[in-house]
């Protein structure tokens, strides 16, 4: 992933020094286990656990003539081990150690992306305590439906986010695999004792079945649980982009003193924060699809995943990172203008609260066709100006059946705010 697009944090798990690290935690445990189970001399594993280390620039240059940088890992190590350095890799094939080793860098990951999500979820529940009484046009297709309130739409997004951690944890707990069973998943080079040690030793779980791989429906599951984080963050930023439509000025993003909107245009506050989060998470979908591909192996395996996971993990969980980071500083900074959602109430004339007068008709004792019919006749009856709490009360028919008490407690909308604090108790 691009630095643009990188926090430290996150990026440093994914950087090659990390990689080969993770990869010398598996090598040494295996030796320690091996040793523990006398297959090889205690001696090996303690000078391979003291003196085992690595340098990448080593790697690279013997990587120049093996063309295999497990091989060229492995040289590097032993050479720095010394006599012992035999035992270094001892009974393993490459697979074993970067599959195990890429457990390790998911499982690590998962905990920083796991703190990035707490910190959206504050955000989040903070904004919709703020405002849970704050009323707000509901709008479906795009047109005003029903009031509703800030706070209640935000909270929605609460608990969908909660939804997807569970989603991304339980895809997280699946991974936590160690797998050393040899070539062929048969552990002809050693035996199952030395992998259920090494499990042991690394917190990690042995695979249930293996091929030379773990099977890639486990890495698929992890990608798609990232992929469907994605779809939460744009289904909330395309909601606070079309908030923020000039038309529309329910919302602002946080504008910094010294920032520019536009080149050309002066007067520009534009949602740059929401718009990058929806390509973030059309990118995260695309890895996804890259994901399943890599399930179908040939046989007992090929490499055909390898150059794909190289790209899509370390690019998944920086871009999710940095999206969920980018999402929770938005909402921190979003101004909401209560008088402009107050006067977009207004503008509807009224007819947000169709339904209520509807069912307050019905439950007055009106056919609920007839109700409808003059609801609708005088919602489609409005003019320029007009309000539809005006024409109710001044309607022949409807006034002998609505007390103006009753239609002022409708266009106050205490139904809905009544109802929307039951609902916030549920996410905050």
């Amino acid at each position: 992933m691009i630095e643009r697009y990188t926090r430290p944090e996150m990026g440093a798990i994914w950087e090659v020094e990390n990689r080969f690290g993770k990869m010398l935690e598996v090598e040494i445990a295996v030796a320690l286990a091996q040793a523990e189970l006398k297959i090889i001399p205690r001696a090996a594993a303690r000078n391979i656990s003291e003196k085992a280390r690595f340098s990448v620039k080593r790697i690279y240059e013997i990587e120049q003539e093996t063309k295999h940088d497990v091989i060229a890992f492995v040289s590097n190590v032993a050479e720095n081990v010394g006599e012992w350095g035999r035992y270094v890799h001892f009974g393993l094939t490459s697979s074993d150690v970067l599959d195990t080793a890429f457990s390790l860098q998911i499982r690590e990951a998962g905990t920083v992306l796991m703190r990035t999500m707490d910190f959206l979820e504050k955000s989040l529940k903070n904004l919709a305590r703020k405002h849970g009484d704050t009323l707000c046009v509901g709008r479906t297709h795009g047109m005003y439906a029903e009031p509703t309130t800030f706070g209640l739409k935000i909270a929605g997004y609460v608990a969908e986010l909660d939804r997807h951690r569970g989603r991304v944890q339980r895809a997280l707990d699946q991974m936590t695999i160690c797998k050393l069973s040899g070539a062929v998943g048969t552990y002809s080079g050693q035996p199952p004792e030395v992998e259920a040690r090494v499990a042991k030793k690394l917190k990690l779980v042995p695979e249930v079945v293996a091929t030379q791989v773990i099977p890639r429906d486990r890495h698929a599951e992890v990608i798609g649980s990232l992929a469907m984080l994605g779809t939460h963050l744009e289904r909330l930023a395309i909601e606070l982009r079309h908030l923020q439509r000039s038309e529309v000025s329910e919302v602002t993003e946080g504008f910094s003193r010294g920032q520019k909107g536009s080149s050309a245009m002066p007067h520009k506050k534009n949602p740059i924060s929401a718009e990058n989060i929806t390509g973030a998470a059309r990118l995260l979908r695309s890895y996804a699809q890259a994901a399943l591909e890599n399930v179908a192996l040939w046989h007992e395996r090929d490499i055909s995943h390898s150059s794909v996971e190289r790209v899509i993990f370390p690019d998944a969980f920086i871009l999710a990172d940095y999206a969920l980071h980018r999402m929770a500083v938005l909402v921190e900074g979003l101004e909401v203008h209560k008088k402009q959602m107050l006067e977009n109430i207004e503008h509807s004339q009224g007819q947000v609260f169709s339904s209520q007068i509807l069912l307050t008709l019905v439950e007055k004792g009106l056919d609920r066709e007839m109700a409808y019919y003059h609801v609708q006749r005088l919602c489609h009856s409005l003019g320029k100006g007009d309000q539809l709490r005006d024409r109710l009360l001044k309607d022949p028919e409807l006034r002998r059946i609505l007390k103006p008490k009753e239609v002022e407690q409708i266009f106050r909308g205490e139904r809905n705010r009544k109802n929307v604090k039951i609902i916030l108790k549920r996410v905050l």
